[in-house]
C-alpha cells in the first residue's frame, strides 16, 4: 500500500514570515492537497535565543490569510503532537544518547574561544575547510580525545557541552533531490554538526530528523539553503536505522532581487518600496515596522497565484488559476532549478486581474468603509455605477478613492496647467451655453448628452477638445476620469450645472 502523503512547513518563530518561506508553505500545501495528504505546521523553536514574541502568531495568521490552513498543528492538534518543538524536549535527548551509544555522536566541551582559535589556525594555514570535522576533532576537547573518566567528570560537574554528529572519515553521501537532481558530498567537506546542547535543547539537525520520522513525513519540501545540511540528515536516518522510511527531499531555488542579483531580502523591499512579508509586522523590541502584502491591498488569492508561478511552471499557457486548479496541476517536477526574480509589477498585474473578477457589490462593501472614514455616506451616491465606470483602471481597492473622489466632492481647486492651456477669454461664454444646453435635455443620459453636445459644437463651430476639456476641468478639477458625459450623468444635471458655475466664478 502506498503511504499517505504527509508534508510539513516548519518555520522558526524568529520574526515575520519572509516571502520565500510563504512560497515554501504554499508548495507544501498544494503538494499535500494534490495527493489527498496532510499539510502539517510545526514550529521549530529550539533556538530560544532567537525566539521573537508574536512571531508564532504571525505565522499562523499569515497561513490563515492565504487560505492554506494546516491539517495538523498548534491550533488543530493531531495524533503526532505536540507541534511546538520546545514542548518535545524530552523526546530528543534519548535519540542523542542513542547516537552516542552506537558511536555515531560524541560529547564536545570546547569553549567558544577554543573554537575561534581552531578556525584562526586553519585560516593561517590557508586550509580551505575551516570546520570541526574528522581531521580537526582529534585536536579538540571531546569524548573522542579525552578519557572516559574525564568525560564523566565533566558531565557530572555540569560543564557546558554539545553533542556532535560523528561524520565518517572517507565516505561519499549521495542523494537524489526531486527538484535539483543528484548530489554527491564527500564527508571530508562536511562538518560534525551540533545535534544537542547542554541546555536540553536540540539543534535543527537532530530535531527535524527525529520529528519528521515520528510524524511520518513522506516529503521534505524546503529552501535550497538546507541542501548542504541534507547529507548529515541522511546519515542520521541511516544511523537510527530509518533509511527505509526516509522522506524524499525537494529543495526550492531562491527568490531573487528584481535585478536577479542575489537573494531577495527585507532590505531590498525597504529600499525599492515593496513588501517582502505577507502581513504587516512590528518588531516588539524596536517598534520597527515592516509592510505586508495584505496591508498593501493585495488579495490573498492574487498573492498566492503570483507566488506559485515564481519558480513553478504549470505546463500550460495560462497565468490565472484558482486554488483548486493549482492543486490539480501542481507537481514537484515542474519546479525550476534556478532562482526566480521577484517582479513587483507582475504582482500588481495579478491583483488587477483578480480585482476585475470581483463583483461591484463586493468591491462596494469594502470601498464604502474607505468612504465612511472620510465622512462620506455611500448610500447617498450611485456607488455601483461609479465602480462599474472606474473598475478597469484600478489595481487595488484603495485606488478607488483617487480615481473617484470627484464624484463625492466637488473640486476646490483646478489644475493650473489645464487652465493655462484650455481656459480662454471666451470659455465662460461657452460654458454658459453648455448650462443652457443641459437644462433643455429631456433624457439626461450619456448618449443624449453626447449627441446634444456634438450638435451644439458643430453649429457653433467650436473646438471639440476645447469645450470638453474645460467641461471636465469644471466637473473634476483636473484632466482625470472616464468619459465626461458619463461623469456628468452620474453627477446629475443639477450638480453638473452647479460645478460649471462654480468653475466660471472661481477660475475667472
Amino acid at each position: 500500500m502506498t503511504k499517505r502523503v504527509r508534508v510539513r512547513f516548519a518555520p522558526s518563530p524568529t520574526g515575520p514570515l519572509h516571502i520565500g518561506g510563504v512560497r515554501t508553505a504554499i508548495f507544501n500545501y498544494l503538494f499535500a492537497k494534490k495527493h489527498a495528504g496532510d499539510f502539517i505546521l510545526r514550529i521549530e523553536d529550539t533556538d530560544q535565543n532567537r525566539y521573537v514574541p508574536g512571531a508564532e502568531e504571525y505565522i499562523i495568521q499569515a497561513l490563515h490569510w492565504l487560505g492554506i490552513d494546516p491539517n495538523e498543528g498548534i491550533e488543530q492538534g493531531g495524533q503526532f503532537g505536540p507541534y511546538r518543538q520546545s514542548e518535545r524536549k524530552t523526546i530528543y535527548k534519548q535519540y542523542a544518547d542513542q547516537l552516542i551509544q552506537k558511536g555515531h555522536a560524541y560529547y564536545a566541551f570546547d569553549t567558544s574561544e577554543e573554537l575561534d582559535l581552531m578556525r584562526e589556525l586553519l585560516q593561517s594555514e590557508k586550509n580551505p575547510v575551516q570546520q570541526y570535522n574528522a581531521i580537526t576533532r582529534i585536536n579538540m576537547k571531546n569524548s573522542l580525545t579525552l578519557s572516559s573518566q574525564i568525560v564523566e567528570q565533566k558531565l557530572s560537574n555540569k560543564e557546558p557541552y554539545v553533542i556532535r554528529l560523528k561524520l565518517p572519515d572517507d565516505e561519499v553521501i549521495t542523494f537524489n533531490d526531486t527538484v535539483l537532481g543528484e548530489f554527491n558530498f564527500h564527508s571530508s567537506q562536511l562538518d560534525d554538526k551540533i545535534l544537542f546542547k547542554s541546555d536540553g535543547m536540540p539543534t535543527y539537525h537532530l530535531a527535524n530528523v527525529v520529528d519528521d520520522h515520528l510524524m511520518q513525513i513522506t516529503h521534505v519540501i524546503r529552501g535550497s539553503e538546507w541542501t548542504n545540511s541534507t547529507p548529515s540528515h541522511i546519515l542520521l536516518y541511516k544511523y537510527f536505522g530509518w533509511e527505509k522510511e526516509m522522506p524524499l527531499f525537494s529543495h526550492l531555488p531562491l527568490l531573487l532581487k528584481p535585478d536577479g542579483k542575489g537573494k531577495l531580502s527585507k532590505r531590498d523591499g525597504d529600499r525599492l518600496g515593496f513588501p517582502v512579508f505577507p502581513l504587516d509586522w512590528v518588531n516588539s523590541d524596536t517598534y520597527e515596522k515592516s509592510s505586508g502584502f495584505r496591508e498593501a491591498g493585495y488579495f490573498p488569492e492574487a498573492f498566492l497565484n503570483f507566488l506559485v508561478l515564481l519558480g513553478w511552471n504549470p505546463g500550460i499557457n495560462q497565468e490565472i488559476f484558482t486554488k483548486e486548479q493549482l492543486i490539480q496541476l501542481f507537481s514537484l517536477d515542474r519546479i525550476g532549478k534556478s532562482g526566480s526574480k521577484f517582479d513587483l509589477e507582475k504582482a500588481k498585474w495579478f491583483n488587477h486581474q483578480y480585482l476585475q473578477k470581483k463583483s461591484s457589490i463586493e468591491i462596494a462593501s469594502i470601498f464604502s468603509t474607505i468612504l465612511e472614514e472620510k465622512g462620506i455616506n455611500s448610500i447617498e451616491f450611485p456607488i455601483l455605477k461609479i465602480i462599474d465606470l472606474i473598475k478597469d483602471r484600478a489595481t487595488f481597492i484603495s485606488d478607488f478613492w483617487e480615481l473617484t473622489h470627484y464624484f463625492f466632492q466637488a473640486p476646490i481647486s483646478y489644475d493650473p496647467q489645464i487652465i493655462k492651456k484650455r481656459w480662454k477669454e471666451d470659455t465662460p461664454q461657452m460654458l454658459e451655453e453648455i448650462i443652457l444646453l443641459i437644462s433643455n435635455i429631456q433624457e439626461f443620459n450619456p448618449i443624449a448628452l453626447e449627441s446634444a453636445f456634438k450638435q451644439h459644437i458643430e453649429e457653433k463651430q467650436y473646438n471639440m477638445g476645447q469645450v470638453l476639456n474645460t467641461l471636465r476641468l469644471s466637473l473634476v478639477g483636473s484632466s482625470q476620469g472616464p468619459s465626461v458625459f458619463e461623469i456628468a450623468h452620474i453627477l446629475t444635471a443639477d450638480e453638473t450645472v452647479r460645478r460649471i458655475r462654480k468653475a466660471i466664478q472661481q477660475i475667472n
